[in-house]
């Protein structure tokens, strides 16, 4: 142990390097700024595209087909909003949750927030405690640092006094402290940190999904755009002003533009629904990530457990003819805890009950370590003493052992006290260990952690339970919570990678897990493609939540631990597991739903289009008139306000607890492509019917009436399938949407303004006609997909019935 020489700055010479800009001015997380946030909501492609056709449209002076324009106004005002609100969530949780480091100044040693940091600060360190800064060593005390978030290398790293510390890594073992000489930007991790803990929705199999349908879209829009400019500007004859409303009436509708929107706007509103509950989401994708995952990895303690713990009894092991007394025990126990700089838990614990040290003088210390699962100090004349694992210091077939494992196989902690013949910091310890006491500890279960594990239950959900405490007591703590399984003692894994897959499909509970074992656990159950969650809260766990596809870590937990989980629980409570995964659901569901309707949009749009302008083409073979393209802006406009716009938006923030499945793209392509063919057929049909060459304002106002009729028809339909299983407010919301458009053209002004014309029964039945067989169309394609998927088709969602209910925890009522 060196001596502590460093007493710190003085509050002058803070102040003075904080005016010289000499501070960790590197924000604890890097969202985007308000302007970053306009910019990137107004200046959009879609805007872009919808902007221009807009000026096209304005030209031909008329206002009202340039209706289509407010969606510019709604795509980012609505997008600014819903990211400010995320932003300020995120923010102020960020805050609550970010690591503070120990800063020792001359006018006291407390914790700061990381931005506080001025160059030359001194920063002590303990286990599990995170390196904000880059510095130099002035002390160290057995203090090991793990970098393996900077460099790869899992293998924890003795410092000695002078030796280098790196921001982004962590302290495994031991005590020290270090002097800041890099802080802001110029630390080695600053710019990974910063980029890493963006506000982004990158690596999403959700977004890579929709990308892929934006670019299915682009190679459709270019040949049917191209084409519907050429005939329409060029073969139709009919002035500049209707060629270009006409063209603009079928381009507007080909770009979805809300779909990109709405996925945005339902991540967002997830971020803020779960910092009500006080879950930091670091990663936007992580909301949808743990929907998807099928193996959920809990660490025991801090997880299933509440943190603190008591002291139930000590239970001396001495055998006959020794001379260790209990206010020896007692002293010892005390010491221990006393000389400890960073006691953890159990340690606490034992503090609480042994307050009063003998003031020993420590002449060798080993910290507690994952790896040898032992702690311990050495006296000089008052011996070498231990505390751990029973099982790890005794002979398993010793009395002892026997003694400890029948205690914790009750479901308490067992530590072992016992005497060493070698100083506790000699390369033989823990040498001879001659057991003394069992320290027994109680730990109380989380009062939510039984509901919690039925919730993953019912989600056909595994859940391993995965301890560094003894095998036994972590089998007694699940076999109490209801958790069915095998329990084994991870020193017998196999390190064979097949073995250990196979071995984690058979057992549920592991104890003496070393970190190592528990990343190659998460290594082995990815290997069988499952999607794997950890969640733990000791630095223990560090590297097995870095690895997992989404790392859960406890607010209370180590500053490492919440450092590279995508969720920190601030509030500590497992039972917050089931309304992440509720949230993920909800995106995943209503996001699928969404992008079904844009894309059946897209799909009718393009095809019209193409039929209208292959129909031009052919005319100048055949000397027919060619057809102008059958509506305005205008047309597409008020279509989309209750077919898309209005229940996309709705849909998107609704609750929705269907299990997630992969294969976005392809379901929804499935989906949208058939009623998209359906309804762009049956509306080209209608039109062509109605449509007479030669025809007046009136006859040319008629025939777009009607394929409009046929269009709203087949487009509702499609909303009334999308929107199953239904509930009440999913009927009531297709039921306005279809008496929208029937207020609509039953209000004069309206068809006036709309330039709508019903008022040929002839041509309006049969559009009627046209647009009821579409609908019975679609709702066939609905029921025979779903028996070609095998995807079982329900109309109405079944009632709770008092069951626990996907995405909570509460009983109905």
């Amino acid at each position: 142990m060196t001596a502590s020489t460093a007493t710190g700055l003085s509050d002058a010479e803070v102040a003075a390097r904080t005016a010289e800009g000499k501070t960790n001015d590197v924000p604890s997380r890097a969202s985007r700024s308000v302007n970053e946030i306009v910019r990137a909501n107004v200046f959009t492609r879609i805007n872009a595209i919808l902007g221009v056709l807009l000026l096209i449209v304005l030209a031909t002076g008329s206002l009202i087909n340039g209706l289509f324009g407010l969606l510019i106004i709604a795509n980012s005002g609505i997008g600014i909003i819903q990211e400010l609100r995320a932003k300020k969530t995120l923010d102020n949780l960020a805050i609550v949750g970010q690591a503070k480091p120990t800063v020792r100044r001359q006018s006291g040693t407390k914790p700061l927030a990381p931005n506080e940091v001025v160059l030359d600060d001194i920063i002590e360190l303990g286990p599990g405690d995170q390196i904000v800064v880059d510095g130099e060593l002035l002390e160290a005390s057995m203090l090991e640092v793990d970098e393996s978030l900077l460099t790869g290398e899992a293998d924890p790293i003795p410092k000695d006094v002078g030796a280098a510390v790196m921001s982004g890594s962590f302290v495994v073992a031991g005590t020290g402290a270090y002097r800041a000489t890099k802080v802001g930007r110029e630390a080695y991790a600053a710019r990974l940190a910063e980029e890493a803990s963006k506000f982004t929705l990158v690596k999403s199999e959700l977004r890579s999904g929709i990308n892929k349908i934006l670019q299915f879209i682009t190679y459709l829009l270019w040949p049917a755009g191209l084409l519907t400019i050429y005939t329409q500007l060029f073969t139709t004859g009919v002035g500049w002003r209707e060629s270009v409303l006409r063209m603009v009436g079928a381009l507007v509708p080909m770009v979805p533009e809300g779909l990109v929107l709405m996925t945005s706007i339902a991540f967002a509103v997830g971020v803020v629904r779960l910092g009500r509950r006080q879950c930091l989401v670091q990663e936007l994708p992580a909301i949808e990530g743990l929907a998807r995952v099928d193996v959920v990895c809990a660490d025991k303690t801090g997880t299933l457990t509440e943190n603190g713990m008591r002291l139930s009894e000590v239970a001396s092991v001495t055998a006959e003819g020794t001379d260790v007394t209990p206010d020896l025990v007692a002293k010892v126990l005390g010491a221990l805890v006393a000389d400890d700089p960073k006691p953890n838990a159990s340690m606490q614990a034992i503090g609480e009950a042994y307050p009063d040290p003998p003031g020993w003088t420590t002449t060798a210390s080993a910290p507690f370590k994952s790896a040898t699962k032992w702690s311990g100090a050495s006296y000089g004349e008052h011996g070498n003493w231990l505390i751990g694992a029973p099982d790890v210091l005794l002979d398993p077939d010793s009395p002892a052992a026997a003694q400890a494992e029948e205690i914790g196989s009750r479901g308490l902690r067992v530590l072992l006290l016992g005497s060493s013949d070698v100083p506790v910091d000699s390369p033989q310890a823990p040498g001879t260990v001659t057991p003394v006491a069992l320290v027994v500890l109680e730990q109380r279960v989380r009062p939510d952690a039984r509901d919690t594990l039925e919730y993953f239950a019912s989600q056909q959900v595994s859940v391993k339970v995965i301890s560094g405490d003894n095998a036994v007591s972590v089998g007694a703590v699940a076999g109490s919570l209801g958790l069915q399984g095998e329990t084994m003692d991870a020193r017998q894994l196999p390190s064979e990678p097949d073995e250990l897959a196979d071995t984690m499909a058979e057992y549920t509970t592991f104890g003496r897990v070393r970190p190592d074992q528990k990343r190659a656990m998460v290594h082995a159950l990815q290997s069988r493609d499952h999607t794997v969650a950890m969640t733990g809260d000791g630095v223990n766990d560090v590297l097995a939540l870095k690895d997992a596809d989404i790392g859960v870590a406890m607010g209370s937990g180590s500053p490492a631990s919440r450092a590279v989980a995508q969720i920190v629980l601030l509030d500590n409570k497992f039972a917050t597991l089931p309304y992440v995964v509720g949230e993920g659901r909800r995106v995943i569901g209503n996001i699928e739903r969404v992008s079904n309707l844009f894309l059946t949009k897209t799909v009718y749009s393009v095809l019209l289009a193409l039929l209208v302008g292959l129909a031009g083409l052919s005319s100048k073979f055949f000397g027919t008139d060619p057809l102008l393209y059958p509506f305005q802006p205008i047309h597409v406009t008020i279509a989309a306000w209750f077919t898309i716009g209005i229940p996309a938006f709705i849909l998107s923030l609704a609750p929705n607890n269907e299990r997630a499945h992969t294969g976005f793209v392809r379901r929804v392509m499935v989906s949208a492509l058939p009623s998209g063919v359906v309804i762009g057929l049956a509306t080209f049909v209608s039109y062509v019917i109605a449509y007479r060459d030669s025809a007046t304002t009136v006859e040319q106002m008629q025939a777009s009436t009607a394929a409009l009729i046929t269009l709203l028809m087949g487009a509702v339909w499609v909303l009334a399938v999308v929107a199953r299983p239904y509930q009440w407010w999913r009927v009531a919301l297709v039921a306005v949407s279809g008496l929208a458009y029937v207020v609509i053209f039953a209000i004069p002004l309206a068809r006036k303004e709309f330039m709508l014309d019903p008022s040929n029964v002839q041509t309006t039945s049969t559009a009627l006609a046209i647009g009821l067989v579409a609908a019975i169309i679609i709702e066939a394609l609905w029921w025979i997909q779903g028996r070609v998927l095998g995807e079982p088709r329900t109309l109405w969602r079944p009632s709770a019935g008092g069951k626990i209910e996907p995405g909570c925890v509460e009983k109905k009522g």
